[in-house]
């Protein structure tokens, strides 16, 4: 059986999460996979994204994995990562697509006159290392209060229920950037480029058994 499955929509930067885990977790079973059997069968699923949300939800429909993908989240150990956070929500502005509806909410883009506290404007995407505010959960244990993760995103969730937050950052106002419930773990950053702070948390999601 595999360990950990990486869902592969064709959507994702694989590789690059494929070799972090594989650093945190070098005697585990990891399978890149775009078959629905094994992403059912496997201890762990990992959700990555890069792109437009229509194209990632074309995706993952056109290769037969949406159901596999709504299973794992509700029912093992589960985490998304950028466009895979964004697609749990129920609605886009991104292309005004429906999302999976895992969790509540929805996904807005950031203003097109984003300005810092200088008055200097601010680029969309966002895109860089940036301050994540975490609350208490198991995937931030070891990983300081304001770490820095790297971002690279133009759009963010907006969940309907408060307690689903698990982290935000600024740019330059606050925005959710983590979200959790039960066995479920999503992020907007990409911690297979955010060093060790990023491995930490790839580290704590292996070691994560949610009751």
């Amino acid at each position: 059986m595999t360990d950990i499955a990486i869902v592969d929509y064709g959507m994702g930067n694989l590789r690059s999460v494929y070799q972090a885990v594989f650093k945190v977790a070098p005697n585990a079973s990891i399978s890149v996979t775009d078959d629905p059997q094994v992403v059912a069968a496997a201890g762990r699923v990992i959700f990555p994204g890069q792109g437009a949300m229509p194209d990632c939800m074309r995706e993952l429909d056109a290769r037969g994995l949406r159901q596999a993908v709504l299973d794992a989240a509700r029912n093992k150990p589960f985490l998304g990562i950028c466009i895979g956070l964004q697609m749990l929500f129920e609605h886009s502005a991104e292309g005004n697509v429906p999302g999976l509806g895992v969790l509540p909410g929805e996904v807005v883009r950031f203003a097109s006159e984003l300005r810092d506290g200088q008055g200097n404007k601010l680029k969309v995407p966002h895109m860089g290392w940036n301050q994540v505010h975490h609350g208490e959960h198991p995937l931030w244990a070891g990983i300081a209060q304001d770490a820095r993760f790297y971002f690279v995103h133009s759009y963010y969730v907006k969940p309907a229920d408060a307690s689903l937050v698990q982290a935000t950052s600024d740019y330059p106002q606050p925005f959710v950037c983590a979200a959790a419930r039960d066995n479920l773990f999503a992020v907007q950053f990409h911690p297979e480029k955010s060093a060790a702070a990023g491995l930490q948390l790839l580290q704590n999601f292996i070691n994560w058994n949610p009751v």
